[in-house]
């Protein structure tokens, strides 16, 4: 008799879960999956057999009996860390574009900003729910989680950011950040600070590192000093940008004629505050970002293009055809970037006296100002 699991009473498979199936046709529980859900690479005969057990069991994959006529759920899943921020909300407008022309679902698991109940989601919801693929963004996984996917056998892609064990679409931060500082570099600017990421949850994306260790080395490259007090970071939003814009110039000592921004946001966060402090922006300090926001154009922020939206969209066409059987579809891609330069960088004032060579300055101290109730808030861009 087949046993009842917590799986199969909370997926609603009438007390018969996939292990049974599997134990009855005598394959694995990844082959299963793969037959129930209509993927390739499981032959005729086999998934005919598999197909007859679980009828026979009362096994349901889908949320319906149809669901093994089908051999699909249409759905494909898309797990972000946020969906407030401006990358997470542009690639969900890229993946619903293509699911839509395909005539797909898309199913959002959202962690809210925190991986408290990944292990749930990991080992429950997305088992229940019956997703056909995974995209996954600007997140890693963990090993753990792999083998969990891999168990239940669905193909998944990683937009926004390298992750061991899986296939990725995204830009090459490294050289995204390389590119804003060197464009800083061929300004004359020679004093330039970092406003960087930094994670502060468990989900352990690596573009915070790697765009940090690109603006280090293009600073050692060019020979020129990268000022441990003019290290800061933030968490991509344009408060974490005001806050940081704060703890600089309160700072007793030479500011910064520049400041690499590691995400558009933080920049205008800098840009909104040192409009505030009487700092002016590029004449007293240049600002550059990476992104290309929505709203960048508008405040004329020099920055590093990059289009989630498209790199989403390319990610779910991978996962799409290889549902449809075209083998080798999903694999990992270096998505473009450009320089978009804009009116918030120019030379250092001082440039023409020392051509090459910007001096480190001592600016007058910010003009007080109120902190106004009405900022943005995190993730409010």
């Amino acid at each position: 008799m087949a046993r009842t699991t917590d799986r199969a009473q909370r997926g609603g498979h009438s007390g018969v879960s996939i292990e049974d199936v599997a134990a009855a046709a005598g394959v694995s529980t990844a082959t299963v999956s793969r037959a129930v859900r209509g993927l390739p690479r499981v032959s005729p005969a086999t998934r005919e057999k598999i197909l007859g057990i679980a009828a026979d069991l009362g096994y349901v994959a889908s949320s319906s009996a149809s669901g093994l006529a089908t051999g699909r759920t249409k759905t494909i899943g898309v797990l972000a860390p946020f969906v407030s921020r401006w990358f997470f909300s542009k690639a969900i407008e890229g993946a619903d574009r293509e699911l839509h022309a395909r005539q797909y679902n898309l199913s959002l698991f959202n962690l809210g900003g925190h991986g408290s109940n990944r292990e749930r989601l990991f080992s429950k919801t997305m088992v229940y729910k019956q997703i056909d693929a995974l995209l996954v963004l600007c997140m890693a996984l963990t090993h753990e989680e792999i083998e969990h996917l891999q168990k239940i056998d669905i193909p998944l892609v990683v937009v926004g950011g390298h992750v061991e064990e899986c296939p990725y679409i995204g830009i090459d931060d490294y050289a995204a950040a390389a590119t804003a500082v060197r464009h800083l570099i061929d300004l004359g600017h020679t004093e330039i600070a970092l406003l960087h990421g930094d994670d502060e949850t468990d989900l352990n994306f690596d573009v915070p590192r790697v765009r940090i260790q690109g603006f280090r080395d293009v600073m050692a490259e060019a020979g020129l000093n990268a000022r441990q007090e003019w290290d800061e970071w933030g968490d991509f939003t344009v408060r974490s940008g005001q806050d940081a814009f704060h703890r600089l110039w309160d700072r007793p000592g030479p500011k910064p004629t520049a400041i690499f921004c590691a995400s558009d946001e933080m920049a205008m966060g800098i840009i909104f505050e040192a409009n505030r402090a009487g700092v002016k922006v590029p004449e007293d300090l240049s600002v550059i970002g990476i992104d290309d926001h929505d709203f960048s154009e508008a405040m004329g922020l020099t920055t590093v293009r990059q289009r989630p939206d498209e790199q989403a969209e390319l990610a779910t066409k991978m996962l799409l055809d290889e549902l449809d059987g075209i083998a080798g579809s999903v694999r990992s891609t270096v998505a473009p970037h450009q320089l978009i330069v804009r009116s918030t960088t120019a030379p250092p004032a001082d440039a023409e006296a020392a051509p090459g060579k910007a001096p480190r300055r001592e600016l007058p101290p910010p003009r007080p100002a109120a902190r106004s109730a009405g900022r943005p808030s995190a993730g409010s861009v």
